[in-house]
């Protein structure tokens, strides 16, 4: 490693400490103000939630740390067609809140798993999909997160990685167990607001450096490192210049590095799992007080979403500029002695732009801002993936949890994953390629498109059922598994030394693999679901496309399961009245941690229906309706038009 500036002046560390002391009082604020002590108030942050903070949340804890390192040094590498992984998303949120969200409001559901549940009966499909969500968080999005997150603190303060990161994880951890989503969700909006302010000025800071957009356009193509032979072989001229298609999004759908058809059609699967179908951005969706508000949450997300290509792309690739020799190095002892790693120095472009570009003080705002964008993607993962254990796993093992045990449950089993991410970390730092974004996306492409299959067919197709939907989910794994072993196996190699796997295992691209990937998984559901009997309409009223605004009685697969847990839940009530007043020292432990609520008037039946259906309401303002409607029909033509502009 090179000597750095560190983060050393009085300016830097006072706006950090300033920094962290906001966020830990936002968080206490949201704990102290809202209702956290039942499963709805932690988990769903008591459905109360307006659309300003659900945007600036669900754009939060999409864009993390991995973004900033990942994407920003792909940028660097091979110019701006990973802009595009962002804009899809535009056309993907819009998709979310206008078809899917509505269809889950009406299911009545918490987490994902419990929908599929709902609209295929049996057990084996709820637990098959929470465990893979578990590990998908654990080895994409936590150790990825992480671990960008510490390469910039390492490369700004010069602490040891893993202590780095247990302090990183000690500040997260504290307001997200304690608090639930509604602290979540409150600290991503102010950490939204940084993120977007320290990364404007830093934008504005690099094209100033750089000499406007015309200049960086004619440097980029120039940027070529200096030292490009070691022990006599020259390294293939392809290797280290930059591409001749890198300010295209669009690419050469053979020998591009992100064949356009890849990007429209294969990225939109790995989009439409992430955005409709994943826990943590759902999630953010069902906390909304009603469809508009859901909606116009989307919206604001989908034009934060625009900014990626502006703030984190192109400072990426000006960073390749600027410091041409460290973030484009091709030959490994060089890579080695500039970042740790042999096989490239991708990863540093962003953090390296901000340690030697900006003023004190704003480098403390820069560096905040990273942990703002880790801290908030983590939270947002910790409480989901939690959700998913409490909800999904926890209730089969312990049929009977009064909602006290569930919440210790639910915390206790974040501070599991805490341990198993700080030990996948080294794993991630041998794995990258150079490019970080990559890993992540090719685990997904490779475990993403089964799901995303059983979701779009048990929503717009019926006659799928629990068979059809099990068995395309297994063949979809095993399949996606075997490509994904064997590239580790093999290794990824890097442009220097390429790995040895055969063309037909590793020679098609991750993005056409997630499209055949779904393609089978797709055939095999509906193939097995017409082999076998049909789901009757009776179980299936408000949960799928085709009957979403019938008015009938609907008779859950999981009915008589239901009705045994409500028997319970009334002798456990009549057991609770019976207990005495706790202790001093007790009742302030119990609000810290949220387990002291007041005990809740007991419901009668009619009761509780009316809060169902309140619960279960998407009915909207028709002003306030078509005043979305209008914004996201704009919200898409503004997607068209960046995708025609670029490409």
């Amino acid at each position: 490693m090179e000597s750095i500036i560190r983060i050393n002046n009085a300016a830097d560390i006072s706006v950090i400490v300033l920094y962290f002391l906001i966020v830990l009082a936002v968080g206490l604020w949201a704990m102290y103000s809202t209702n956290r002590g039942t499963v709805g108030g932690f988990f769903l942050a008591g459905r109360s939630m307006v659309w300003w903070p659900i945007g600036a949340s669900l754009f939060a804890s999409n864009i993390g740390s991995g973004h900033f390192v990942g994407i920003a040094g792909t940028a660097a590498a091979g110019g701006i067609a990973i802009g595009g992984y962002e804009w899809n998303a535009l056309i993907f949120v819009v998709i979310l809140g206008w078809i899917f969200v509505p269809i889950y409001i009406k299911a009545g559901v918490v987490t994902m798993p419990e929908y599929l549940r709902k609209r295929f009966g049996g057990k084996r499909i709820q637990v098959y999909l929470s465990v893979l969500s578990l590990i998908i968080y654990v080895f994409t999005k936590i150790s990825a997160d992480i671990f960008s997150g510490a390469v910039f603190i390492q490369l700004a303060i010069g602490l040891n990685l893993y202590l780095a990161i247990i302090i990183l994880l000690a500040i997260t951890a504290l307001y997200t167990i304690t608090g639930g989503l509604a602290a979540v969700i409150y600290t991503d909006t102010l950490q939204t607001f940084i993120m977007v302010l320290g990364s404007f000025i830093l934008m504005g800071f690099a094209f100033a450096e750089v000499g406007g957009y015309e200049a960086f356009m004619q440097k980029y193509m120039a940027a070529i490192p200096s030292n490009v032979s070691y022990g006599g072989t020259e390294v293939d001229p392809a290797c280290y210049m930059p591409r001749s298609d890198a300010f295209h999004i669009f690419r050469d759908p053979i020998s591009g590095d992100l064949p356009w058809p890849g990007l429209i059609f294969g990225l939109s699967i790995l989009a439409m799992w992430y955005w409709c179908t994943d826990q943590v951005i759902v999630q953010r969706c069902l906390s909304g007080k009603n469809m508009s508000h859901v909606k116009a949450g989307c919206i604001v997300c989908g034009y934060l979403k625009l900014l990626p290509m502006f703030i984190i792309v192109m400072p990426g690739m000006i960073s390749r500029i600027l410091y041409t020799d460290v973030v484009a190095c091709v030959v490994p002892e060089v890579c080695q002695r500039y970042c740790g790693t042999s096989v490239g120095c991708t990863n540093i472009a962003y953090p390296k732009l901000v340690v030697e570009l900006m003023p004190n003080g704003l480098r403390g705002l820069m560096l905040s801002v990273m942990l703002a964008s880790l801290m908030s993607s983590l939270t947002s993962i910790f409480n989901s993936a939690s959700t998913l254990f409490t909800m999904d796993i926890y209730t089969k093992i312990r049929t009977r949890p009064s909602e006290k045990e569930l919440m210790l449950a639910g915390r206790a089993f974040m501070l599991l994953l805490i341990g198993i991410s700080i030990a996948w970390v080294p794993v991630v730092q041998s794995a990258q390629s150079g490019q970080l974004f990559d890993y992540i996306q090719s685990i997904t492409s490779y475990l993403g498109p089964p799901i995303a299959a059983v979701f779009l067919l048990g929503i717009f197709c019926k006659r799928v059922n629990e068979q059809g939907a099990f068995w395309g989910l297994i063949i979809g794994l095993l399949a996606g598994l075997g490509r994904m072993i064997s590239e580790f196996a093999y290794g990824t190699g890097s442009c220097v030394a390429p790995s040895n796997c055969p063309f037909i295992i590793c020679g098609i691209h991750y993005l056409y693999f997630a499209l055949i990937l779904f393609g089978v998984s797709a055939i095999v559901i509906l193939a097995v679901s017409f082999m076998t009997k049909p789901i009757p309409d009776v179980h299936l009223y408000r949960l799928c496309w085709a009957l979403r605004h019938s008015k009938e009685e609907r008779i859950d697969l999981d009915a008589d399961e239901e009705q045994d847990r409500a028997d319970e839940k009334d002798d456990e009530s009549v057991n609770e009245e019976n207990q005495e007043d706790p202790g001093c020292c007790r009742k302030a432990y119990n609000w810290f941690c949220g387990l002291d609520q007041q005990k809740a008037p007991k419901l009668s039946k009619e009761e509780e229906e009316a809060l169902k259906k309140k619960l279960t309401d998407t009915s909207e303002v028709p002003l306030w309706r078509n005043i979305v409607n209008i914004n996201g029909i704009i919200l898409l033509t503004v997607a068209v038009f960046c995708h025609a502009y670029f490409a």
